[in-house]
């Protein structure tokens, strides 16, 4: 996001998620095509959104699962608005699938959802924004920040509690299993997170992680390549504690 509220794109562009309104790679840095007074962006595989002034969201690049919430699946090299979303605060873009912070403290998510991704207890994919599901572990709560992984979602709450959906075969949900799930589970409290207020989260493809209000770093889920950065390469399904952070 630059001066003004434009945003520049840059590299692979095969699907138009640089937004200029081409297909073509790009080296250094161009205007996406129409774009103004974004406040927030987030990158995606191959599709990129961003959040403008009043709250409403624009996508552009791949839409093959949805994931541009236009309705279709038609794919856009210039940004389109998502379909009935508004008051967005927060936005995460995963592989395939998007999410956001709506006021009111709830999520919406589009896109992708063979793995429960989008959070609302079911695997159909979707194009357009539907409600995070908060009959069960999200009741009352007001979530504050989202992170997209691969195939799973992870929000933070006003509380600093975390809780995460979708894809869990490498514990990157952190609830102590490797069980998908297709609603919103919590992530262990116990252990290295106990008495800790979480205020940042961050998806990778296959792990999370959160920095707490100390100033501290907490991971979960894949590790074979030290991911999750406490010295070893063990996967884990509940958090683990940063080396050498904070």
């Amino acid at each position: 996001i630059v001066s003004g509220g434009g945003v520049k794109c840059w590299g692979y562009n095969s699907y138009g998620q640089i937004g200029n309104g081409s297909s073509t790679n790009a080296y250094s840095a161009v205007d996406v095509t129409g774009l103004t007074g974004a406040i927030a962006v987030a990158a995606g595989n191959t599709h990129t959104c961003a959040i403008v002034a009043g709250g409403a969201v624009k996508c552009w690049g791949s839409n093959s699962y949805g994931q541009l919430g236009t309705g279709n699946t038609t794919s856009s090299t210039t940004p389109v608005a998502v379909s009935g979303i508004s008051g967005a605060l927060a936005i995460a873009a995963g592989t395939y699938h998007t999410c956001a912070v709506v006021s009111g403290g709830g999520v919406k998510c589009w896109g992708y959802n063979s793995y429960g991704q989008l959070g609302n207890n079911t695997t159909t994919n979707s194009p357009v924004p539907v409600a995070v599901n908060t009959a069960t572990v999200l009741s009352g709560r007001q979530l504050v920040e989202v992170a997209a992984g691969s195939s799973h979602t992870c929000a933070v709450d006003e509380a600093g509690l975390v809780f995460c959906w979708g894809y869990n075969i490498v514990g990157q949900l952190g609830n102590n299993t490797t069980t998908n799930s297709l609603v919103a589970v919590p992530v262990v409290t116990t252990g290295v997170l106990s008495g800790k207020k979480l205020v940042q989260i961050g998806n990778g493809s296959n792990h999370s992680c959160a920095v707490a209000s100390t100033g501290k770093a907490f991971c979960w889920g894949y590790n074979s390549g030290g991911q999750l950065g406490n010295g070893t390469t063990a996967n884990s399904s509940v958090p683990v504690e940063v080396s050498g952070f904070g």
